[in-house]
């Protein structure tokens, strides 16, 4: 369990990195499309208010990340609105060394393979429901380990997760079906 906490403890980062809107998105490849002003819904309009004045002068990317954002925004519950505050006022009371590091550690996610990303979630949510004393335990064990300790832990993690994935395909060969004619 203890060296699945390296992938827990980058998508638990990761969480706290990414506040519910008002970031910019990640470069794309081709250049973003501008969002017209007049293309918000009013309820868009009135959370974005404050940049109405200089929406035209933005980046393309900025309003789009700001049009998606206003649009994940009014569509969540009031309890998923308060938990998004509370992230975000987490993540500008961060130090900027902080807040470089944990963008860092997103973009090195958002780069990995889709089935990596699933891994990471994965972990992350199972590591969510340990007890809380045994995520904090998990947590101590990870600071205190030296950087050649937590690779082996991340190492071990890979060779456990290997070695259970074998032993699943085992229990549950693939079926094949004979061709009909």
């Amino acid at each position: 369990m203890t060296n699945k906490l390296y992938p827990l403890l980058l998508a638990l980062c990761m969480a706290v990195a990414v506040p519910a809107f008002a970031q910019d998105a990640p470069p794309a490849a081709n250049s973003p499309a501008p969002v017209a002003w007049s293309s918000l819904s009013p309820p868009q309009q009135q959370l974005l208010s404050k940049f109405g004045g200089q929406w035209n002068s933005l980046p393309p990317g900025r309003q789009q990340a700001l049009a998606h954002g206003s649009e994940r925004w009014l569509g969540m519950s009031q309890t998923e609105r308060d938990t998004a505050r509370e992230r975000f006022s987490r993540w500008n009371s961060l130090p900027p060394d902080e807040r470089h590091a944990l963008r860092g550690r997103w973009q090195r996610f958002q780069a990995l393979p889709p089935e990596q990303q699933a891994a990471v979630r994965q972990n992350f949510h199972r590591f969510q429901q340990l007890p809380a004393e045994r995520r904090q335990m998990l947590r101590e064990q990870w600071n205190r380990a030296t950087p050649a300790e937590r690779r082996d832990m991340v190492q071990r993690a890979r060779e456990r997760r290997e070695k259970r994935n074998e032993g699943m395909r085992r229990m549950n060969p693939p079926q094949f079906t004979h061709p009909t004619r």
